[in-house]
This record gives structure tokens, sequence and C-alpha cells, in this order.
């Protein structure tokens, strides 16, 4: 992996996303049924914030599963909205941004992910894991270890 490539090379594009407004009960559901750990909030096709694996957790850190009242849970998470819980002020990143760029965000240890936005438009997010899987997939990475 070249790391003045840019991050558009690397990026997730197909992006799931929530406004505000959506109920935790749409969070939960995204968590467990997509294999993400970020979920973009956008509004008027703008960028808002967002919603870490990580904060919904936080949300859910009094939850004793054994004892769970599934009714009470279920309009606990409908009571709160993704407003309540995501991140906003969120660093970006540009199509053209290099991926060493990335690397030092994360180095840093201040965002695991980074939307990708073009102008006003979000086209992407890299994350960690996009970096992880780019450099398995590189054949000249990977054969020097052989």
């Amino acid at each position: 992996m070249n790391l003045l490539s840019p991050v558009s090379t690397i990026m997730t594009k197909k992006l799931i996303t929530l406004s505000p407004n959506d109920t935790l009960s749409e969070v939960r559901e995204i968590f467990s049924q997509h294999r993400i750990h970020h979920i973009l909030i956008m509004k008027d096709n703008r960028l808002q914030g967002i919603v870490s694996k990580s904060d919904y957790l936080f949300f859910c850190k009094n939850i004793d599963e054994k004892d769970v009242d599934l009714k009470a849970e279920d309009t606990r998470h409908n009571k709160y909205k993704v407003s309540d819980i995501m991140t906003e002020g969120i660093a970006t990143l540009n199509p053209n941004d290099k991926i060493n760029v990335a690397l030092e965000i994360f180095k840093e240890n201040l965002f695991h992910s980074i939307p990708v936005k073009d102008e006003d438009a979000v086209v992407g997010i890299v994350t960690p894991y996009d970096i992880i899987k780019t450099l398995s997939e590189d054949k000249v990475a990977t054969n020097s270890y052989s």
C-alpha cells in the first residue's frame, strides 16, 4: 500500500446513515444487522455527527442482559434519539487527502473513523479496518512476509 495514495482508494463508500431524530432502536438494529462500528448522522444531506458502537454501548452500560425487561428496554431505546448520544464536531478528510494523513489522526487516537467529504457531500468513511484490509490484500506487502 502506498501511504501517499488518496484515501478515496481505501475508503468505504457504502454508507449506512441515520438522522439526529432517529431512535436508538434504529441504532441497535443497525449494529446488530451489520458488521460496522460507526454510523454517520446526516440531516438535509449534511453531516451532523457520528455514533460509534462505543457510544451506543456506553448508553447501554447499565443493562444486565440476564435480568433485562425487554419491554422496558424497547421503551428506553424508543425514547432516546440519536442526537442524545452522537459525537459532533468530528474531523473529516477530502477524497484526495493521503492515507498517511488518516494514519496520523488514528495514531494520535483522536478518532477511530473519519468521514470523507467532497465539498459538503459525504462520499465515504475511513477506519483503521480499511487500512488493515487494504494491507492484507496487498500482494507486495503480504509477499514480503512469505
